[in-house]
Order: structure tokens, then C-alpha cells, then sequence
């Protein structure tokens, strides 16, 4: 739900792309023999906007949902993360995103992107932003998926125009071509015009070299630094994957971070904690150096974990490695209720199925009911929101006391029941049983028990 009402500016405000990460639990395991999924918020701008969270910054990202349950679970997701909701609002005519993914580590993590017909996050209007608070917010953040289509592709060009590049205005290339043509790939030449104009308005441009080519035409990466600088940027980020980051600014400075060390385990939230830790960096002040060393190894410790948002590092643990230190452990999710029915497999050679670790969900409103339902604000909550920066403690509570066992019963004479009659033979001599059999309910299938 969205914080209480406060008049200092956001930290970070993102706009554009949400939706539902459905990730296999197991990896080197192709999707069609995957068996247990985690389901958890997705979006690189909502990732932006949790990484830094997580950093202690306050958030806040405009977007829209499908008016259902994948939408309501995207707002709580937001809520328990610490990002302002406030300008999430509902489409009733189109389904919450999903997307699944394929982790082959350590560089192979093919996408599949359900947004038919059409996604939620594509329906931003630009009469529906609040533009003062665009303008005042230090960090804006805005990617190359909200130019895809209208009426999203006006309403990020308009944001960028009101905000007149104050700040640090964020454009992060976020080259998806298939968000932006489900039958076939745009033309690069078609595409550059929009991504020139969104250069303009930008301070900040960040992208990896296949990006960068996309919006500039060059693909070598201090070239294409000079064309995103020569294009409006203040400060031109390109990386490199495997090479690491080259950062150049305007006034001539530069720097190449390598890479880190880890063992990945799913990159495909590394780019988004580099973002969020990005924002923050910018926000420190400090130097160009130490901001790109900071957000590589916030990549860096999501890449060694599953999930992309909920595996956000917090502040010391990027202090950790940056001090030298090793990459983080992710921590342990909490422990399944004990209400929750559990299923045990029927053979042993079957590994058990892992808990499922994700935030749940809140309320989202209907579109057009009223003023408010339009505008996506709500009551303010009644309790403060939690601290995104605070690592919630997962820690088991301890089992309570055993019972003492009950007294002995006295002896009583055991009465024995007469032997039942046999059941009646059955055509080959065999008993026909009287009471049928209880059905067995495997996975995958309806019943008690069952895994759905």
C-alpha cells in the first residue's frame, strides 16, 4: 500500500516494466521437466527500485498490473520490500504479466515472456503521472521497454521533457526485442529514433554493449561511451559482462572495474542490483570508481543466488566484499507453517519438493470506479512501512515444551470381537472386498495432499 504522505522527494523513482517471476527451484533442468517453481516480483524497474531499498533508499515505481490476483500480489510484494506502490494502478482489460525462465549456469538463462495480448505496464498515460514528483525525485530512472509501444512510449518522452534533465535522470537501454514485436524482431534502424530522444532528456545512460550498439550504432565499448555521451548523457555506463564495467563521464573522467569472482547460479538479476546499487551510489556521492565497484558486486552476489528481487543484497553485504571479503551466503528463507499440508513423495528416490520463499499479496483497485481508483492512491496505512534496509530475522522459534505423557489407564479384561465372516468369492475364488479402494492422489493431480 502506499506510504504516508511525505513532502521530501523520493530517493528513486522508476517507471515502466512489472510482472511475476515464475523460476524453476533446481537448475540445469529444462522447463518442460521442471516441477516446483518460485514465484516472485519481476520487472527490471521494480528490481531497480527494490535493489536500492535494500540500500537504504526510498523508493517508490510507477507502472501498471492486470486487475487480478497476480496484480495484488505484486503490490504486497512491493509493500514488504519497502517500495512505494502509490502509482501502481490496475487495467482491467489485460492479465498481470508472467515470466519464466531456463537457468543452465553459468551463462545460459533463456526467457519466456507471457504478456498477451497486451501488458499492463504498457498502458501509462502520460496525463495520468504526477509530474512535480518526477521532477523532484533525485534519481529517475525510465528503460528502453517503455519506448515499445504507445501510450507508454509518449508518456516516458513526456516525463523526460517535464523533468528537464535535473537530478541524475536514468535511461537504461534495456534492449528486449521481443517486448517490443511478438511475431518478428524490430528494425534497430526504426528503433534509434526513440532511444536518440529518450538520450536526450537523460544525465545517465547505462546499458551492455549489445544495447548500446542498438542506440548508438557502435559496439565497441569506449566508442560507444563517446556516442552515448555525444548523444546527451552526462555519465555513459557500458557493461561488458564477462570484461567487467567502463564508466565515462563528461569531464573526462573514466574507469574500468573487472569483473568478480562468483559462482553464478541465475545472472539474470545481476543488471537489475546493479541499478539499485547504482542509484545509491550516485546518491552517496562518491567517486566514479568506487560507484561502479559497488554496483558490480551488488550484480555479483545476485547472480550467485535464484531469485532476482527477493535476493537483493543489503548494505553490508556489499561492504563485505568490497572490503574484501567473500560473496555472502544467501540467507535461509523462513520455515514452512506447520498448518500447511505437506506431500510426501512415494519413493525415496524422489528429492522433496523446496519451500517456496516469496512476499504475498495485498489489494489492488478497480479502473475508472473513482477518482482514486484512477490516481492508484490509497489510505495511508496505519502502522509505518517496514525499513527495506532492515534484514528481517528468519530465525526458527524454538518448539514449545513437550506434554507430560498421560497417567497409565488400570487394567482392564481385553474383550476380543468374534472373527468378521469372510467376504463372498469372487468368479476366479478370490474375496470380493466389500468397501472400494482409497484412491491415490500423485502429483500434479486434484485431492488431499496433492501438489497442484
Amino acid at each position: 500500500m502506499p506510504q504516508p504522505y511525505d513532502p521530501q522527494p523520493y530517493d528513486v523513482i522508476t517507471m515502466g516494466r512489472i510482472g511475476v517471476d515464475l523460476y524453476p527451484l533446481r537448475t540445469g533442468v529444462p522447463l518442460a521437466r521442471v516441477d516446483a517453481f518460485g514465484k516472485f516480483l519481476g520487472g527490471s524497474p521494480a528490481n531497480v527500485a527494490v535493489g536500492a531499498a535494500r540500500l537504504g533508499r526510498r523508493t517508490a515505481v510507477i507502472t501498471r498490473t492486470g486487475q487480478d490476483a497476480f496484480g495484488e500480489y505484486l503490490h504486497q510484494a512491493l509493500d514488504e520490500f519497502g517500495v512505494d506502490d502509490r502509482w501502481v494502478t490496475p487495467v482491467a482489460a489485460y492479465p498481470t504479466p508472467v515470466t519464466f525462465c531456463e537457468i543452465f549456469p553459468p551463462d545460459d538463462f533463456p526467457l519466456y515472456f507471457y504478456r498477451q495480448p497486451r501488458a499492463p505496464d504498457l498502458e501509462i498515460h502520460e496525463h495520468e503521472l504526477d509530474m512535480a514528483a518526477i521532477r523532484a525525485a533525485h534519481v529517475f530512472w525510465v528503460t528502453g521497454t517503455g519506448l515499445s509501444a504507445e501510450p507508454s512510449r509518449g508518456a516516458t518522452l513526456a516525463a523526460l521533457a517535464h523533468r528537464g534533465r535535473a537530478g541524475f535522470t536514468v535511461f537504461d537501454l534495456d534492449w528486449r526485442p521481443v517486448l517490443w514485436d511478438a511475431e518478428t524482431e524490430p528494425d534497430p534502424g526504426a528503433v534509434r529514433p526513440y532511444y536518440r530522444e529518450a538520450l536526450a532528456g537523460a544525465t545517465v545512460a547505462v546499458g551492455n554493449t549489445d544495447e548500446c550498439e542498438i542506440a548508438t550504432g557502435e559496439r565497441d565499448p569506449d566508442a560507444a561511451a563517446r556516442a552515448l555521451l555525444d548523444a546527451g548523457a552526462e555519465l555513459a555506463v557500458v557493461k561488458r559482462g564477462p570484461e567487467g564495467v567502463l564508466a565515462v563521464h563528461r569531464d573526462g573522467t573514466r574507469t574500468e572495474v573487472p569483473p568478480v569472482p562468483v559462482e553464478v547460479v541465475n545472472g539474470l538479476g545481476a543488471g537489475d542490483a546493479f541499478g539499485g546499487a547504482l542509484c545509491h551510489g550516485l546518491l552517496s556521492g562518491w567517486e566514479l570508481e568506487r560507484v561502479m565497484r559497488y554496483a558490480n558486486i551488488a550484480g555479483a552476489i545476485v547472480a550467485s543466488r535464484l531469485a532476482c528481487s527477493a535476493a537483493m543484497p543489503y548494505a553490508d553485504e556489499v561492504e563485505q566484499v568490497l572490503e574484501g571479503g567473500p560473496i555472502p551466503p544467501e540467507a535461509a528463507p523462513p520455515p514452512v507453517p506447520t498448518s500447511s499440508p505437506v506431500f510426501t513423495p512415494p519413493s525415496a528416490s524422489m528429492s522433496p519438493p523446496l519451500p517456496l520463499s516469496s512476499p504475498t499479496t495485498g489489494a489492488s483497485q478497480a479502473t475508472g470506479a473513482s477518482p482514486e481508483a484512477v490516481s492508484g492512491r490509497r489510505p495511508a496505512p496505519l502502522s509505518a512501512p517496514p525499513d527495506a534496509s532492515v534484514r528481517p530475522d528468519l530465525s526458527v522459534p524454538p518448539p514449545p515444551a513437550a506434554a507430560p505423557p498421560p497417567p497409565e489407564p488400570p487394567d482392564v479384561p481385553v474383550l476380543t470381537p468374534p472373527p468378521e465372516p469372510p467376504d463372498p468369492p469372487g468368479p476366479r475364488g478370490r474375496p470380493v472386498p466389500t468397501d472400494p479402494p482409497t484412491p491415490f492422489h500423485g502429483p500434479g493431480r486434484a485431492g488431499p495432499g496433492a501438489l497442484s
